[in-house]
């Protein structure tokens, strides 16, 4: 009778299907290959090394979107877990909403977060607690959600008023953004008129 026992290379398979074909040294020891054994791996070919802890296996090719999950799964904390959401310039072009270019990666991390590694050069971290319902969850990262990004420009005052009006508008043309996300984000009261009034006009 066969055996239905999943092997440490089954295990390590589903985990990398689920981060196009990234993982870390954490998650690999998890699923049973031990640090000894992982320097092997490397050697072999079997896995290529993307970033300090972090691989792709080989039968992956590599992916579009490589430095959003590599990056992704940089922000993981103690547990492992992922921490850093997309956000801001380059949650916009995630969602392809105007014709904004980042040169840089931005990603919100919570207030508590901290690394004793240098943050990668690519990176820039926003501080803020993200709630559940602002974050859109991709294969191997997060981003903010549309609306929560044109916001969060807003704030920063990082991009201009063209481009805020350009995401808002796109974003309300292929249903990305409703009107109850508008409202809501009105009543807070907490961004300048002029995008107050953007919001209001959007709302037909």
């Amino acid at each position: 009778m066969q055996s239905s026992a999943k092997t440490a290379s089954d295990m390590l398979f589903e985990i990398a299907e689920g981060q196009q074909g990234y993982f870390t040294a954490k998650q690999a020891a998890d699923v049973g290959y031990q640090l000894g054994s992982q320097a092997h791996h490397v050697k072999s070919g079997n896995w290529i090394r993307s970033e300090r802890g972090i691989y792709r296996l080989l039968r992956f090719p590599q992916s579009d979107e490589e430095q959003l999950v590599i990056y992704a799964l940089w922000s993981r904390n103690r547990a492992g877990e992922p921490e850093g959401v997309y956000s801001h310039q380059t949650a916009l072009s995630i969602h392809e909403l105007s014709d904004v270019n980042p040169a840089k990666l931005h990603m919100t991390v919570p207030a508590r977060f901290r690394r004793r590694a240098e943050t990668p050069g690519i990176l820039v971290l926003h501080h803020a607690d993200l709630a559940r319902k602002e974050v859109e969850q991709r294969q191997g990262f997060a981003v903010t959600r549309p609306l929560r990004s044109i916001a969060d420009l807003v704030a920063a005052e990082s991009v201009s008023r063209d481009i805020v009006e350009q995401a808002l508008t796109e974003g309300r043309q292929r249903g990305l953004i409703t009107v109850r996300e508008m409202a809501e984000l009105r009543r807070e009261e907490l961004f300048p008129k002029w995008f107050m009034e953007l919001l209001a006009e959007n709302k037909r």
